[in-house]
């Protein structure tokens, strides 16, 4: 067996115990938080969690694929913006915050900028001020504002009253669906490829990617989004086939974005944190890009 699968299939199970335990605390928090004030609970605990734990590694390995073509971000700056942007969106479940939950966004991302530019005066250069500042909004965005999208899923309409109940709510399985998804894409596409595999997809970017494993990676995200559907009742199975298949797509260009970023570093994964896997960034790429079409779908079938 190859050392990379047998890594894989000996990590794969151990990161997943460790987020199921996480997904659970998220759920079990949010019963113990029920009050007059939150009468569903607070949302997302586990989840923020998860994200505060990914984000600082992350940043950290995108700035150092920066950094290869010269655009070096401010990895304090990056990082503290991200987390700041989960936060945000977490936030976004509480009536008192909602009036004031855009401008406080748009606030968040100027600031950015601008602590950027004012830690490149500090120093006194002016030298790739630019590129500094462009690589620091672009990372924060990057991981801190898809990671908004997924935390805003799952919060999404928790403050509605109980008895409101034609309008989608989010909950700790809509996020595990997006995960189990996007996930079943990359098993799917790759076994297809490793069995069936004939047609490079974009030998250039990505030379171990094929067409057929696009395929079946897409047909076995289609299967796992209308199960998934049926058994939680989100919507019916066929649009949970078609939210499958479309999240799943997604999923790969995520992955094939950040084959494009490694390409132009000249590295072959971003990290090695992870035997197997590569970094971090490897293991959430495909999950982060897929998250604000989730958060359309949702709203759109749900």
């Amino acid at each position: 067996m190859e050392a990379a699968l047998r890594n894989r299939l000996m990590y794969g199970p151990i990161m997943l115990a460790a987020l199921a335990g996480l997904l659970y605390v998220d759920h079990a928090a949010q019963v113990w938080t029920i009050s007059e004030a939150m009468p569903r609970g607070i949302g997302g605990i586990g989840l923020l969690v998860i994200c505060m734990i990914l984000l600082p590694p992350a940043t950290i390995e995108l700035a150092s694929l920066f950094t290869a073509v010269k655009v070096r971000p401010y990895r304090l700056i990056s990082g503290i913006g991200s987390n700041i942007l989960a936060l945000h969106a977490f936030s976004t479940q509480f009536p008192a915050f909602k009036p004031y939950s855009t401008s406080v966004l748009a606030f968040i991302i100027v600031s950015v900028m601008l602590f950027a530019a004012l830690r490149r005066a500090w120093s006194r250069q002016t030298a790739e001020a630019i590129h500094n500042m462009a690589g620091t909004v672009l990372a924060t965005l990057y991981l801190g504002g898809l990671v908004w999208f997924l935390i805003a899923l799952r919060v999404k309409n928790l403050s509605l009253p109980l008895d409101e109940t034609s309008r989608f709510v989010g909950h700790t399985m809509v996020v595990l669906t997006v995960l189990l998804t996007v996930k079943a894409t990359d098993i799917g596409a790759f076994f297809g490829g490793r069995a069936m595999g004939r047609h490079k997809l974009i030998p250039w970017l990505s030379p171990g990617k094929t067409w057929e494993g696009l395929f079946w990676g897409v047909v076995t995200a289609g299967v796992v989004g209308a199960i998934c559907a049926s058994a939680m009742e989100y919507f019916s199975w066929q649009k949970g086939l078609i939210f499958g298949m479309v999240i799943g797509a997604i999923g790969q260009a995520g992955d094939l974005l950040e084959s494009m970023m490694k390409r132009d570093a000249e590295v072959k994964d971003s990290g090695r944190s992870i035997p197997g896997f590569g970094g971090v960034l490897d293991v959430i790429d495909s999950p982060l890009l897929a998250a604000p079409f989730a958060y359309i779908l949702f709203s759109l079938f749900a």
